[in-house]
């Protein structure tokens, strides 16, 4: 919840889609928002009905797209709802897509309102989010230009024919260039020639209303404004059915953030997001990435469209298109916005994480009596019953792991000293008196998993090596849960006035722990799975399953013999090896 709580002040007051997850990372729901800050931010606030707050009570992490305008985020939502079928989502009825106007190929021509596409059965326009305006305009195209009205021509003129609505290709022979200035005229409307259709439309509008036709002057002003809403610019879907990805960037000082939109058959269906340090020129590793990206793909698409780069000797090697204008540029500037988006929000939720970790390790510092508790080391020992014991240490700096630092410890059984305490000692001297050796940089705090005991067997053998380090011990509860701090001293810490110490002293408790018993069940399935196989040469792991699963038991390998061996399917100097190391055994 803390990270939720950060993204929402970072959220930007634009219009997009919002992508709500789950604790497995499964999208749970799909969104959209005029201003997404407004919108996301309501579902964790005031009071809601049962369904929304069982959606809320499994969120764990949400992420956005941002987008030109609203309708283009209530088209991305639609395919990401059918891309993803979030369970939370109510799904279009009968799965219907967005209608589209389509202005068939026929001998005929026709306009009619549909919603699948085919692209040779003529042009489409669209899509729509809003379906009964697109029948609206179909109907008033019918009404202002003469085409085919009837799905079959019938054997005598209709209605549409007497009223100048149609051509009549049913009593007359209409030719294709009869067509033209109504094809041109309807397309010029529905690709969004605005001024011009308008000022027509405008003057028809009040030419009706001068010649007190005001029926007709009202329906020419509602095309007017259907035209208006339903040609609001949106680039969330192409109509040329091609494949292709949108690929932008944004750098910040240390960080790159790349974008791909993944466009299908003209649809946008994901979107894919990657960050990552670069060490060169931006572009020099924008170009890097697009070969390192591409060369692992299974299929290019038709084209993948990119910025302006200087370098072109990359646009020999895939479908590179650099767009200088249209829906496609629109598109790139889109995926640079939301590179930029996800880059801030990055940074800044960094910069937050930071300065929160700094404020938890002063309060350590402070609680201990220590100057500085910036590079910390905490051990745990794992053990069954004297088994397999094994040490695990891990380090944080600034608050965070340094993974490239855990270190791992075998210890052998002690014979006459067999506790905690004494595996901890022996794994504190072989760390310091390695790092007291190289001269290398001791931690500022020492974490041991216990209580007084382990602290004192800590600061016993740091006074053995010369050294003064704090030590503090991780005490759990009657659960095995972390409860406080013991310090040098031996005296207990209380944490509960400080949630975010407590919490991070939590986290090391339970990754030190993690590590070592990760380490303890390593070797003890080593141990289990070893036999006498182990010594002899060229029996590795495929041949000791083969020959366990052939006899069963070490005892009937012992006694096989070479024939028996090879039977099982080695080859003859192995079944020899295996027949020769056990008979000399024997004897």
């Amino acid at each position: 919840m803390d990270l939720i709580k950060k993204k929402l002040r970072l959220l930007p007051e634009h219009p997009g889609v919002y992508m709500m997850k789950n604790a497995a990372g499964t999208i749970i729901y799909v969104g959209k928002a005029k201003i997404l800050k407004n919108r996301v931010r309501s579902y964790f606030t005031g009071s809601h009905d049962q369904k929304t707050q069982k959606l809320v009570s499994e969120i764990t992490d949400f992420e956005y797209i941002l987008t030109a305008s609203e309708v283009e985020a209530l088209l991305l939502e639609c395919n990401l709802i059918k891309k993803y079928n979030p369970h939370y989502n109510i799904m279009l009825r009968d799965d219907k897509s967005y209608p589209y106007i389509l202005i068939t190929s026929e001998k005929h021509p026709r306009i009619i309102v549909t919603r699948k596409m085919n692209k040779k059965e003529g042009k489409f326009y669209g899509p729509y989010p809003n379906a009964t305006a697109a029948r609206e305009t179909a109907r008033l195209l019918n009404r202002l230009f003469p085409f085919r009205k009837c799905n079959h021509i019938p054997a005598k003129p209709c209605l549409y024919f007497h009223l100048g609505q149609c051509l009549g290709p049913c009593t007359q022979e209409v030719s294709p260039e009869d067509y033209k200035e109504v094809l041109d005229k309807a397309n010029m409307f529905l690709r969004g020639n605005q001024k011009s259709i308008i000022t027509w439309l405008e003057g028809k509008m009040h030419d009706a209303a001068s010649s007190l036709q005001f029926e007709a002057a009202r329906e020419y002003r509602d095309l007017m404004t259907d035209l208006q809403k339903i040609n609001e610019k949106q680039n969330i879907t192409l109509n040329d059915f091609k494949n292709r990805d949108i690929i932008a960037y944004s750098t910040g000082s240390e960080l790159i953030s790349i974008q791909i939109f993944c466009f299908r058959l003209g649809n946008l269906i994901t979107r894919e997001g990657f960050i990552f340090p670069y060490y060169s020129e931006p572009e020099e590793a924008f170009i890097s990435f697009l070969v390192q990206y591409y060369a692992n793909s299974a299929a290019l698409p038709d084209e993948i469209c990119i910025p302006e780069i200087s370098d072109t000797s990359v646009l020999d090697l895939y479908p590179l298109v650099v767009p200088k204008k249209g829906k496609t540029r629109e598109l790139i500037r889109l995926a640079e916005s939301n590179a930029k988006t996800v880059l801030e929000e990055k940074t800044k939720l960094e910069n937050i994480k930071t300065e929160e970790l700094n404020r938890t390790l002063g309060c350590l510092a402070e609680v201990l009596r220590i100057s500085e508790a910036n590079i910390i080391e905490a051990f745990d020992i794992s053990g069954l019953s004297g088994t397999n014991v094994v040490g695990g240490m891990v380090q944080f700096a600034g608050g965070n792991p340094c993974r490239s630092n855990y270190r791992k410890y075998n210890i052998q059984h002690f014979e006459n000293n067999n506790d905690d305490t004494a595996y901890l000692k022996h794994v504190i001297f072989r760390r310091y008196s390695r790092l007291i050796s190289e001269n290398a940089q001791l931690p500022d705090l020492i974490l041991v998993d216990g209580g007084k005991g382990q602290v004192k067997a800590a600061l016993s053998v740091l006074r053995e090596l010369g050294r003064s380090i704090p030590v503090a011990g991780m005490v759990k509860d009657d659960r095995h849960e972390t409860r406080n701090l013991i310090d040098s001293t031996g005296m207990e810490l209380s944490l509960g006035s400080l949630p975010e110490v407590f919490r991070f002293i939590q986290r090391i408790q339970e990754e030190v722990h993690r590590f070592a018993i990760t380490f303890h069940r390593q070797q003890r399935i080593k141990k289990m799975t070893s036999s006498e196989l182990d010594g002899i040469p060229g029996i590795g792991p495929r041949r000791k399953r083969l020959l366990f699963r052939t006899f069963l038991s070490i005892e009937r390998i012992k006694n096989a013999s070479v024939e028996e061996l090879k039977n099982a399917g080695l080859p003859v100097h192995a079944a020899q090896e295996i027949y020769d190391y056990f008979q000399k055994g024997n004897t």
